[in-house]
């Protein structure tokens, strides 16, 4: 088997269980928290996985990468922290963050040059598949949801 086409497998498997996870995830949060918890959780979620990239920094040994690595979780936990209350930055946090993701795959595996050399972290085989597919999936259930979580933050209309 070729080394492309094995690539290709490993990167559909592991986008798989990204989408795998997504619904995973889903299911979990509508089963154990309200609207307004559960779009806190996934704003506190996506600072969670920005910070992913400082351990690859240190263990793949990345120091001229910091500092882009860096600008990028503050910008990734900005839009975070903006969209625990409103929806469309959340939705723009999580596709820039499947994109980050899907750029840092093709800059290792993908033979493309992405980032200036030095600039990016390397990640393990398959990372940014599986992160690009769960980000995407869960931008889709973000989109989907965005009404109630809209109307979960409306104050609740006293009746007499």
């Amino acid at each position: 088997m070729s080394e492309a086409l094995s690539l290709s497998i490993i990167f559909v498997l592991y986008a798989s269980v990204g989408l795998f996870a997504v619904l995973g995830s889903i299911v979990v949060t509508q089963k154990l928290m309200p609207p307004r918890i559960e779009q806190i959780f996934y704003a506190g979620f996506l600072i969670a996985i920005a910070g992913f990239y400082i351990p690859f920094m240190g263990y793949f040994q990345a120091d001229e990468a910091w500092p882009m690595e860096l600008r990028a979780i503050a910008g990734f936990s900005a839009l975070a922290i903006i969209g625990a209350r409103f929806t469309p930055a959340l939705i723009l946090g999580y596709l820039l963050h499947g994109l980050w993701d899907f750029l840092h795959e093709v800059q290792l595996h993908g033979g493309a040059q992405v980032f200036e050399p030095g600039q990016s972290t390397a990640i393990p085989l398959a990372y940014g598949a599986f992160c690009a597919a769960f980000d995407f999936g869960i931008t889709a259930y973000f989109y989907h949801r965005r009404d109630i979580w809209r109307r979960a933050w409306q104050p609740a209309v006293a009746t007499a």
